[in-house]
């Protein structure tokens, strides 16, 4: 049975050789030297134009390589205005760079003109067009101030003075009458803290925020007054390191993005700081509360006089020595007053510098600059105090 299948195949094989051996006998009598002699030029020639074509096409002259382009050539440059639009080529390779060719606009190696410049303004010898600020839509004022050459700092006016005035009498009137009498004042200042921080930072509307700084204050004052004067850094420290561990868990459920979320976190824990620690004003001794408070309504209608800057805060740090000299005779503190009344006025001017920098609106100087100094002097008020009086 292994032998029916080979059979027919052999068969097939020995036909197939059969018929291949006639064919090319008959090839072989009907062959024509000169037939042949003719198509193997033709063959020849053929192959001549192949490779010729093959070589014109990998010609590093009709395609330059990749690394010897400039780069100018081959950065983007957005569509100018006036210029005439880069004719498409549908089929076929680029044209040539030649040796005296400029690529965009004869400009070199230089770089493209800058695009936000103004129609008609002059240009350099280099090619660039002036520097500009227009279509910017996230430069900040600051920013633009440093570039056009101005300071970014604007100081609070005499009217913003006027009422930190005001409000440092109020604080020190109160202090002379009881702390009940206090608190009024003091709540005012840091509902003031906590919304003039916000703002200062480029956050409003900011409510939540705002309501949890104004709260943290609140709590500080009413664990300060039940546990009394003794107690008050234990309240207030107490306060802030519970208000930060409450900030850090609302920030946390937040759905916000992680840098505003980040952003958001510090702008809290820094307006509920302030807010808590102007709750020294009501932990400090009375007379010590009199006498700065006193000396920062000085020091800062000082400040606001149009002097100098390095004249101006020399004259504020002298008038609040001489009011916590003249309020100090008053009281029982005498002439540690100008040493209390020095110490808050630096960090009154601190308070003011801080409500003054990046541009702020009116609205930041009339309630960063009128409550920081007032806040920022709160602890000085408080260490001194217990120190000297």
């Amino acid at each position: 049975m292994t032998d029916q299948p080979y059979q027919p195949y052999q068969g097939r094989q020995g036909q197939q050789g059969f018929e291949g051996r006639q064919g090319y006998q008959g090839y072989d009598e009907g062959y024509d030297p000169h037939a042949g002699q003719q198509g193997y030029d033709e063959q020849q020639a053929q192959l001549q134009y192949t490779q010729q074509w093959q070589g014109q096409t990998w010609e590093t002259g009709v395609q330059p390589p990749v690394a010897a382009q400039d780069p100018a050539e081959t950065a983007y440059l957005p569509p100018q205005t006036g210029q005439a639009p880069a004719p498409a080529y549908a089929s076929g390779p680029p044209p040539q760079h030649h040796g005296h060719h400029e690529p965009q606009g004869h400009h070199g190696h230089h770089g493209p003109q800058s695009q936000s410049a103004p129609a008609g303004a002059p240009a350099d010898d280099s090619g660039y067009g002036p520097a500009t600020l227009a279509g910017n839509a996230r430069i900040t004022d600051a920013q633009r101030a440093r570039l056009e050459g101005r300071s970014p700092i604007i100081e609070p006016g005499m009217q913003p003075a006027a009422l930190t005035a005001v409000l440092g009498l109020l604080l020190s009137g109160a202090a002379a009458v009881g702390s009940y009498a206090l608190l009024v004042p003091l709540v005012v200042l840091q509902a003031v803290t906590a919304a003039g921080w916000f703002r200062l930072n480029g956050m409003w509307p900011a409510r939540q925020g705002i309501a949890l700084a104004f709260l943290g204050a609140l709590v500080s004052d009413a664990a300060l007054l039940v546990a009394g004067r003794d107690h008050a850094p234990a309240a207030i420290l107490g306060t802030l390191g519970v208000w930060v561990l409450l900030c850090l868990v609302l920030q946390l459920r937040s759905h916000a993005d992680p840098d505003e979320r980040m952003y958001g976190l510090m702008a809290t824990v820094a307006s509920s700081a302030l807010a808590v620690l102007a709750t020294g004003h009501l932990g400090a001794d009375p007379d010590a509360v009199t006498v700065g408070a006193a000396a920062v309504a000085v020091a800062i209608l000082a400040r606001a006089l149009p002097l100098p800057t390095p004249a101006s805060v020399v004259v504020a740090l002298l008038a609040g020595a001489g009011a916590g000299i003249a309020v100090g005779g008053m009281t029982g503190v005498g002439s540690s007053g100008a040493l209390l009344g020095a110490g808050a006025a630096v960090c009154a001017l601190i308070g003011h510098r801080v409500a003054s920098y990046d541009y702020p609106s009116r609205f930041v100087h009339f309630t960063a600059g009128v409550a920081l100094p007032l806040a920022a002097a709160a602890p000085a008020v408080y260490l001194l105090g217990r120190a000297l009086v």
